[in-house]
């Protein structure tokens, strides 16, 4: 355990000392919360559905998540290129620990970023259904934060060079995103695109996510987090397996 402490504490470390990290990961949610929460949010009030700025809050949180432990991934890259990862590697101790330590330490900041989205969505006028709930919003978006992160040590462990990291972060983030649901509803939506969100794992999440904040879910929590549960127990084995093989 103490192993793991002192690799998660180093990411939580490495977080509140970059400030211009904290500046960027409130600045592309606010531009969203605003842009979207306000421009669209009067045509879809018009058209019956309530409050678009409570609908969204959920997708822009766990949006947050998904880019944030994202870049975990770089984190290993950076690792490799100035030697540390070489020096971590040569230590007594299991490969699955190391990479489990640094991506729950991702996962940390990561979540915490979709907090600070969350506080910044309470100054703009949102209100959770039930605040009893909050706790189990929290848990839901560290869940998320793990797997993604999971999954980009996996993805930064093969990689060997930052531009390729960063194509297929945009190939695989993007779409996982937007086809998730996090920005309109799956009601009325076409077969297609219904079938692409029902296979995509974002969509439990952020499904999850408006669930508990605002009561509103399309497939239903229980399924939400059995599918959110099987994605995080899949993607640690990913990244754990990649790690295993990592090569610097």
């Amino acid at each position: 355990m103490r192993i793991l402490y002192i690799l998660w504490l180093r990411q939580v470390k490495r977080f509140f000392r970059a400030k211009s990290r904290i500046v960027g990961a409130v600045g592309q949610p606010l531009l969203f919360l605003v842009a979207l929460g306000y421009g669209i949010g009067s045509v879809y009030a018009r058209a019956g559905q309530g409050s678009y700025l409570d609908f969204l809050v959920p997708g822009i949180m766990a949006q947050t998540v998904l880019f944030s432990a994202m870049f975990y991934g770089a984190m290993i890259m950076f690792d490799k290129q100035f030697g540390f990862l070489k020096e971590t590697l040569v230590a007594p101790v299991s490969r699955f620990k190391i990479m489990f330590g640094g991506a729950v330490g991702g996962a940390t900041t990561a979540t915490l970023q979709g907090l600070l989205v969350f506080v910044i969505s309470l100054c703009l006028g949102f209100r959770p259904e039930h605040w009893a709930l909050v706790p189990v919003a929290i848990v839901i978006l560290g869940l998320l934060a793990v797997a993604i992160a999971s999954f980009s040590s996996g993805i930064g462990s093969f990689v060997q060079d930052m531009q390729g990291f960063q194509a297929i972060n945009q190939f695989l983030v993007f779409p996982l995103y937007f086809l998730s649901g996090a920005l309109y509803p799956l009601q009325h939506v076409p077969n297609w695109l219904r079938i692409v969100a029902e296979c995509n794992p974002m969509s439990y999440a952020v499904d999850a996510m408006r669930d508990v904040l605002i009561g509103q879910t399309h497939f239903g929590l229980a399924k939400d987090l059995i599918v959110l549960g099987v994605t995080v127990v899949t993607l640690v084995i990913f990244g754990s397996y990649r790690f295993r093989h990592i090569e610097v």
